[in-house]
């Protein structure tokens, strides 16, 4: 059986509580009523109603009093205030301190069931987007996995910074490292104090998108300010209003685009591309990049006043080598995860040599490496625990993966070795070598740069 809406009906003036009991309790609501302040406040706590009616003037006591004591308590529940004042100055001022609404009275039965209809729903809306946002910032800091000192000192100067309410964040960090992941964590924490609804999270891939078109993205356009422009469109700074734009890989922005970033990091302000007028925007922009931009200043390739703007508050997301502590974590994270999305009935486990040959290697590739190994191992191996026999080649070192012979020939190791797997070692060699400069790698290779990219992503290094 559905319950009632519970509703608490505070005023001094019998006629009205008749009035309104009558009318409510006909509506079905289960309603409660009090003709003066006297423990009111305690009362709607222990009864906990979906709306409190209140007037402004109870007796010789101030319904202004009690509603103060009703938000400063954080007591869940809607205050509707009362009033006789035709100027409704009061309430007003009511509203200003958290009340949802105000009657003025005298009010028909039509006008106070659509308040108190819309207010309930609202409540409703309220509570379901305050749990969604409860569970989906509580996912995310799960999914922050690791022990180490490095990944809690993050998290901690991201709480910081989220106290303090900043603007900008840069997020550097080699590929892999889990940037995007430490950005939602701080979006979610900077965003999220004191709001009721959604704060939008948007990502925009600063290397994947020409120019002129990311122009047009982030800022809009209105109707006929181009050819193809049939109709106003709305930028992406415009679309997180209220909540964070991620601006991955912000080293590859072109320089004139940096320039027109700048201005809105320093304005608060966006102009759509053949706008007249400004647009005000409340919006934290949080940059992510895998590129040393300070090198990429004194190369010319970046500017030097938005490094600076955007430097103000940053991180550093070190690699996992760095963090060989946080590997078994990630490692039974992930086996575990694996296991319930392709259905095993156990979840595998490593043992020791496996654990410490794990930690051992350097992980080029990152946690998106690591993931990789161990979605496949959940895939393909059939034993519960996980034998070093069962990792890949490359991973188990050079003496595995076959030598270089005087006469220029790769010798077979005796146990043998999967094609894949001296690819892969070779692609790494290539990419530590040069430092992850894929084009220097893909000379060294002999291969298209195109052809390298593939196989990168295939095997999981970027």
């Amino acid at each position: 059986m559905k319950s009632k809406q519970r509703i608490y009906l505070v005023d001094d003036d019998e006629l009205i509580i008749s009035m309104l009991s009558r009318v409510l309790k006909s509506g079905g609501y289960d309603v409660r009523t009090a003709n003066n302040a006297d423990g009111i406040v305690s009362k709607i706590k222990s009864w906990n109603p979906a709306v409190v009616l209140l007037d402004i003037r109870i007796a010789d006591q101030s319904g202004i009093d009690v509603l103060k004591d009703i938000v400063e308590q954080g007591i869940a529940t809607q205050v509707v205030m009362l009033t006789a004042d035709d100027t409704a100055e009061t309430a007003v001022k009511a509203m200003k301190l958290g009340a949802a609404d105000y009657l003025t009275k005298p009010f028909n039965v039509d006008e106070v069931t659509i308040v108190l209809n819309n207010i309930i729903e609202k409540g409703k809306l309220k509570k379901e987007v305050d749990y969604l946002r409860k569970v989906q910032s509580e996912v995310i800091e799960k999914e922050i996995i690791g022990g180490s000192a490095v990944v809690q000192e993050i998290k901690s100067k991201i709480e910081l910074m989220a106290d303090a309410s900043i603007s900008t964040l840069l997020i550097t960090g080699e590929s892999g490292t889990g940037k995007e992941l430490f950005a939602r964590y701080a979006h979610q924490m900077i965003r999220d104090e004191g709001r009721s609804g959604f704060s939008p999270f948007i990502k925009l891939n600063c290397a994947a998108l020409p120019e002129t078109l990311m122009e047009s993205e982030l800022f809009g356009y209105e109707k006929g300010s181009f050819t193809d422009a049939k109709s106003d469109k709305k930028g992406l700074f415009e679309m997180a209003e209220g909540g964070s734009i991620l601006l991955d890989e912000i080293g590859e922005m072109k320089l004139s685009l940096q320039g027109k970033l700048l201005r809105v990091l320093e304005d608060r302000m966006v102009r759509p591309i053949g706008g007249s007028e400004e647009i005000p925007i409340d919006v934290t922009v949080i940059a992510t990049t895998n590129r040393n931009l300070k090198e990429a200043v004194e190369k010319g390739e970046f500017r030097t006043d938005l490094f600076y703007r955007l430097n103000t508050f940053y991180l550093h997301v070190p690699p996992l080598r760095e963090r060989q502590e946080d590997i078994p974590l990630l490692v039974r994270y992930y086996l575990s995860q694996f296991a319930t999305r392709f259905k095993k009935k156990v979840v595998k486990s490593l043992s020791p040599e496996t654990e410490g040959l794990l930690r051992s290697y350097t992980w080029p590739g990152n946690i998106r490496e690591l993931r990789n190994l161990v979605e496949r191992l959940v895939v393909l191996e059939i034993a519960d625990e996980i034998l070093p026999k069962h990792l890949p080649g490359w991973l188990l070192g050079p003496s595995s993966a076959g030598s270089h012979a005087p006469d220029g020939k790769f010798t077979l190791p005796e146990s043998g070795i999967s094609l894949d797997d001296v690819e892969k070692d070779l692609i790494l060699q290539a990419l530590e070598r040069t430092k992850n400069n894929k084009a220097q790698a893909a000379k060294l290779l002999r291969i298209s740069y195109d052809t390298l990219r593939y196989q990168v992503k295939k095997y999981g290094l970027d």
